[in-house]
């Protein structure tokens, strides 16, 4: 009984003691900017592969300078679109793509229409796939660096005996 109350007693002088918890730091912080207060309209002329893949983008109609904002969004929007029919085949072509934006509803309406069909870049490679590859590229390419230069610091440390000092044998003995 004597025990229980000095280990009750104890604990929490023990637990006061104990090094506080370590707080997790905090998410990042994403602002996104207020919709626009107008309507917008922004138009894309842009080559599609047998997959219905973005190869290109031809040309671009976007507000100017009045929504940079807008005009960023539905350029890379457009890059990475697929063009297909309900069935999920697709059609190698020139589309045009529209994107409006309808202020009271906050939505942005989408529609795309062939302008002209066919086209040599048929077998070519769809943008969002470029862009993938070369994103995982400049991922590797970027953790082999800082492991290089982990591994450059890592030479210029003393070794650890000369830090601390040797380390004592265990012994087999109380």
């Amino acid at each position: 009984m004597l025990a229980l109350a000095g280990a009750l007693i104890a604990f929490p002088a023990v637990a006061a003691t104990a090094p506080p918890k370590a707080t997790p730091a905090p998410p990042p912080v994403f602002h996104t900017p207020p919709p626009p207060k107008v309507a917008e309209h922004a138009e894309f002329l842009v080559e599609v592969n047998a997959k219905g893949q973005v190869v290109r983008v031809n040309s671009a109609k976007g507000t100017g300078d009045k929504d940079q904002i807008f005009n960023a969004w539905t350029y890379g929007n457009v890059q990475q679109i697929w063009i297909r029919r309900p069935d999920g085949t697709a059609e190698v072509g020139l589309y045009r793509v529209t994107y409006d934006y309808d202020p009271h509803t906050k939505k942005i309406r989408r529609q795309q229409y062939l302008v002209q069909p066919g086209g040599n870049w048929g077998n070519e490679e769809g943008k969002a796939d470029v862009i993938m590859e070369t994103a995982e590229r400049e991922a590797r390419e970027h953790r082999a660096a800082q492991q290089e230069e982990q591994q450059a610091q890592n030479k210029k440390l003393p070794p650890l005996n000369t830090i601390v000092g040797p380390t004592a044998s265990p012994t087999s003995h109380p």
